[in-house]
């Protein structure tokens, strides 16, 4: 028996994760994630505290649409400059201040559009190795960046074999980072020497 759905937006996490530009959420077959409180949630994340407290006790959609948010909950998330191997960690705390200033429905508004710049990449782009940097990119780099390089890439790869096409799109959004000052490759812990 599944558990009655109550989250509208299972692309957003409450915690600020953008679920619907994780690899997972692209992933067919039993290990696909459905997004956050999506059909089947519990089955593959048995619990998450994130959930309980924001949609099961509040019913809200987002952790930052709560009259005590910036809880506890976020203390080891929001500012941490300590090693994180989650890269997309570093979208919570923007995400979550975003939606406080300009509204949810604004926040998805943009999301889609990431959204449908991913489904470019994955359709177009995506050389069977290539999904989780294409989520990593839609994620972390601006929607302009992002349908700059698409851009481009098309133009350079017109003719080509879907293997060109996936390295002269990942050559241009690794300029994109450079030139927008964002990381998307895993750097060492301090303690990896």
């Amino acid at each position: 028996m599944s558990e009655k759905l109550l989250k509208k937006y299972p692309t957003l996490g409450c915690c600020g994760l953008d679920c619907g530009l994780c690899p997972r959420f692209y992933t067919e077959g039993t290990s696909r994630c459905p997004g956050c409180y999506g059909p089947d949630f519990f089955n593959k994340h048995p619990s998450c505290g994130f959930i309980t407290c924001c949609v099961k006790n509040r019913g809200l959609e987002v952790c930052s649409e709560c009259s005590d948010f910036q809880c506890k909950r976020f203390d080891d998330w929001f500012g941490n400059q300590a090693y994180d191997s989650f890269l997309t960690h570093k979208k919570a705390e923007p995400n979550h201040l975003f939606i406080k200033e300009k509204g949810l429905e604004t926040f998805l508004e943009q999301q889609m559009e990431r959204i449908k710049l991913l489904d470019i990449m994955l359709k177009d782009f995506d050389d069977g190795r290539s999904k989780s940097f294409y989520c990593l990119s839609a994620t972390l780099l601006s929607i302009q960046g992002l349908k700059e390089a698409i851009k481009r890439a098309r133009e350079r790869t017109k003719n080509e074999d879907i293997k060109t096409k996936a390295k002269v799109l990942k050559e241009i959004l690794n300029e994109t980072t450079i030139k927008e000052k964002v990381e998307l490759k895993l750097n060492k812990p301090p303690h990896w020497k």
